[in-house]
């Protein structure tokens, strides 16, 4: 394997930054599922092989082939697997928990709030957890699908011209938008416009590695390129970004960069205390070549329940959902980069209920459930609750507010203090 250069730092943080800025306009414009969450340990199958021997590639100079990448037209199938040791997330549940599901499939009394099985932002959430294999196609920024196949049923995302279709073959419904859905705050007429579809999760490696570079961009970050791999059958350079603030929980996350195009074929975010990958996406098959035009034809079969956009419910991606103005207020962002905290406030100003005395809303053996989940502390802030996954951890104070991000808990006790 050819030598790389020595690992560089944000010292020299203009030169890398401003390759970050380009490479985050320069998105892959997949129809996928949107995250936060930003927030994977595959199975053997995704492993990447072999070690080419590439030509020598400085950090710069990797993100900056990142940036000039202009892939507009692949196909491929992408296996991505969350592990925030969390139980997984079935469609049951992801029906209760999404923004605007509206409790999840079928009918809603009264035709209002449900999209139904075929609402893209509670059945794309399911990818926030377990393993997952995907299909993705795209032609150009006006043509994507992505499909989401199960033992027996595949989930889909079309995205052509002006139409969006959601489509549930399990419970056979589906769910469209027309003309995009034309969201005020997208990106219109550039690369990478998803139109109408959920911007919550990312489902691409491309997508996982777009928010890496931002979050990398004002922080201190480490930055090297670390040997070579092959993803996919294709030649990869791999570029590895560790944060050095103390209290982030990442540990690093690497970059599988495709040697020939500059396109990410794999995305591995690992955590600071050790273990299998919190994230881990990346291709198992592509093809950079133009796929078929009837790739991204869709009609409803037969005897499809469809549910036209506006027809009592939100569009997909809709932040506010069926929670809109009963939802966390007064959102403060603490910090920046890999230790960045949110802080908001819960609706009544109150906390958690505690075992000892339960609620009228939350019985007593539910919050004992609550307690067991988290940690209690103490601070100048007073006392709360702190609940840990393997990269996430959240604050809840007793005097309802929360403190949240990828960072320790010692970080948000003293977040929370700072706060007072």
């Amino acid at each position: 394997m050819a030598p790389y250069e020595p690992e560089q730092d944000t010292t020299e943080a203009d030169e890398l930054s401003a390759g970050r800025r380009k490479a985050v306009r320069y998105v892959v414009p997949l129809a996928v599922a949107g995250v936060a969450a930003a927030t994977i340990g595959l199975v053997p199958a995704l492993a990447t092989s072999g070690d080419p021997d590439l030509p020598d590639i400085t950090a710069q100079e990797l993100i900056e082939k990142i940036a000039a990448s202009d892939t507009e037209q692949l196909s491929g199938t992408v296996k991505i697997s969350t592990d925030l040791g969390l139980p997984s997330f079935g469609s049951g549940m992801t029906g209760g928990f999404a923004p605007g599901a509206g409790g999840g499939g079928g009918d809603d009394e009264g035709g209002k709030g449900g999209k139904g099985a075929a609402d893209p932002s509670a059945k794309l959430m399911e990818l926030a957890s377990g393993t997952h294999t995907l299909r993705i196609a795209a032609d150009g920024p006006d043509k994507q699908k992505l499909s989401v196949l199960d033992d027996a049923a595949e989930y889909s995302l079309i995205h052509n011209g002006d139409d969006v279709w959601a489509y549930d073959s399990a419970s056979n419904e589906a769910y469209h938008s027309k003309d995009g859905g034309g969201h005020a705050d997208s990106d219109k007429g550039g690369k990478g416009d998803r139109k109408d579809l959920p911007k919550e999760l990312p489902a691409t490696p491309k997508e996982f590695a777009e928010q890496a570079l931002k979050a990398a961009e004002k922080s201190s970050t480490s930055v090297k390129v670390d040997g070579s791999a092959q993803v996919a059958g294709r030649d990869a350079y791999r570029l590895v970004l560790k944060p050095k603030d103390s209290g982030s929980t990442v540990g690093q996350i690497t970059v599988a960069v495709d040697e020939k195009t500059g396109t990410p074929l794999k995305f591995t975010l690992s955590p600071a205390g050790g273990g299998s990958a919190v994230v881990d996406a990346g291709f198992t098959k592509v093809d950079f070549g133009k796929p078929s035009a009837s790739t991204f034809d869709f009609k409803p079969p037969k005897g499809t329940k469809v549910t036209e956009e506006g027809d009592g419910s939100k569009k997909p991606g809709h932040r506010g959902g069926d929670f809109e103005g009963e939802g966390p207020e007064g959102l403060n962002v603490i910090g920046e980069g890999w230790t960045s905290i949110a802080e908001l406030k819960l609706p009544g100003g109150q906390g958690l209920p505690t075992s000892a005395a339960g609620s009228d809303e939350v019985p007593q053996e539910a919050a004992k459930f609550l307690d067991s989940l988290g940690d209690k502390v103490n601070g100048d802030f007073g006392s709360g609750t702190v609940f840990k996954t393997r990269l996430i951890n959240a604050l809840v104070t007793d005097d309802g507010k929360v403190y949240v991000g990828a960072v320790t808990k010692d970080a948000l006790v003293k977040a929370a203090n700072a706060a007072q």
